[in-house]
């Protein structure tokens, strides 16, 4: 009941769009069938205006959409603007016939400044909070009860949601049927924290897994020169699973006993100048099957 996926962001860097920049969308989900997966996420040069033409494009090559991100921005936005856009979301979701709907809150962080510091990251008031978990609760209810679709958090380096004890928080203050989390290993890892931990706690609240490999030379360099999320990936912090420092077999353990059924994404980020991207998807993709047993 765990089918693989991959994120296109490997390819091409929402977060940075030169990363990739001359990557066709075509190239990019060939190369994510070639490679195995059956999955793949959502990216900035996916022919989103055309709905037909993208899932003609998907079906041929034996491709699903699985999730989208989503930017929370209820720190900073009203909430009636930002529902408008959810929904517009969960449309495009719905066609594709995904279940999940992922993303972050974006309105109170700094991963998307490339020039600021992972240890500026900015402190939440208690009242951010309360717009975030009410504003979750609502827009989670929403896309279950609507739309069959379920709201799975990331927790994510720069943002207010980064580490176990804010993951804690965030589960505690909303509502288990609406709000759900999208596991991230290499976020954990990152922001100094034991990933197996949090699997093992968190199993039963998972509804979405991001698997990435981490550079732990890469990820203490960061910390020491005080560098950025964004240079921090493309210096090339992440890698696929096998590739990096991070051990993976205890992971794979947890959620083979577990009760986990949904999808398990390989979410890679580098710079694919320097990190071929189908080398690298291949090279994920049979360490998952053959040492991991997905």
């Amino acid at each position: 009941m765990i089918k693989l996926a991959i994120a296109p962001i490997g390819w091409t860097n929402d977060d940075l769009p030169e990363l990739g920049g001359d990557i066709s969308f075509e190239q990019c989900i060939s190369e994510m069938a070639l490679a195995g997966f059956k999955g793949c996420e959502v990216g900035n040069k996916y022919p989103k205006n055309d709905l037909e033409l993208l899932k003609k494009h998907l079906e041929i090559r034996g491709l699903s959409i699985c999730n989208q991100w989503f930017s929370y921005e209820f720190t900073t936005k009203n909430i009636d603007h930002i529902k408008k856009d959810f929904i517009r979301h969960l449309d495009f979701l719905k066609f594709f016939g995904a279940e999940i709907v992922g993303g972050a809150e974006c309105g109170n962080t700094i991963h998307g400044e490339i020039n600021n510091s992972i240890l500026n990251r900015k402190s939440a008031t208690n009242d951010q909070w309360k717009k975030l978990t009410s504003g979750l609760n609502e827009l989670g209810k929403l896309a279950i009860e609507k739309y069959g679709i379920q709201l799975a958090y990331h927790h994510h380096m720069g943002t207010m949601v980064e580490t176990i004890e804010e993951t804690d928080r965030l589960l505690n203050e909303t509502d288990d049927r609406y709000v759900k989390l999208n596991y991230d290993c290499g976020h954990f890892e990152f922001a100094g924290n034991d990933p197996e931990k949090a699997l093992k706690k968190y199993i039963n609240r998972i509804a979405h897994i991001h698997f990435k490999d981490i550079r732990n030379q890469i990820k203490e360099k960061v910390y020491k020169e005080k560098l950025s999320f964004l240079q921090a990936v493309k210096l090339g912090v992440f890698t696929v699973p096998g590739d990096g420092d991070l051990k993976m077999k205890p992971l794979a353990d947890i959620i083979h006993k577990s009760n986990y059924k949904g999808w398990l994404v390989v979410e890679a980020e580098q710079d694919p100048s320097i990190a071929n991207p189908f080398e690298y998807a291949k090279k994920g993709y049979d360490y998952l099957t053959k040492e991991l047993n997905f």
